[in-house]
């Protein structure tokens, strides 16, 4: 059944991907027209295989552990827990050591046993809570003539 086949595909792009750091399962998996809807990512097969090395570099232990999966026809939708230890820079914010563990939504469009579109939904707000560079420091001040005071 084609739903079986894209399952195993899209549990192997994540798994082996993701999990694993290895960004060339995009140049066997992808077609060559790939289109990447994350934002933030390059729209090519080069969005996801950065965003490979650059989680790696910053959290070496990743792991991605499934929760659920659906499949329709060319879709399949997984569900997995991300969680690692922040060893390394990510962008501008630098390695604090602490760990995050997020939920992440993908949706994957295959066409012709390859991956042909891929819609990314990582709880990056929890993650950069759990890092501690969310909330903001920041103090509310009355404004003239109240007594009301708040600090966040």
């Amino acid at each position: 059944m084609i739903e079986d086949q894209n399952i195993i595909l899209a549990r192997r792009i994540v798994e082996e991907g993701f999990g694993d750091g290895q960004p060339g399962v995009f140049d066997e998996l992808a077609d060559d027209d790939f289109i990447e809807h994350q934002s933030g990512m390059k729209t090519s097969k080069e969005g996801p295989q950065a965003a490979i090395n650059a989680l790696h570099h910053a959290f070496p232990d990743i792991t991605y552990s499934l929760i659920n999966v659906l499949a329709d026809k060319d879709l399949v939708t997984t569900h997995y827990r991300a969680k690692g230890t922040h060893k390394g820079n990510l962008g501008p914010m630098p390695a604090t050591g602490k760990t995050f563990e997020i939920d992440v939504i993908d949706i994957m469009r295959f066409k012709d046993g390859k991956l042909h579109e891929h819609w990314g939904v990582p709880d990056r707000l929890a993650m950069i809570e759990s890092l501690g560079f969310w909330p903001p420091k920041f103090e509310v001040r009355p404004l003239e003539g109240t007594s009301h005071r708040a600090s966040f």
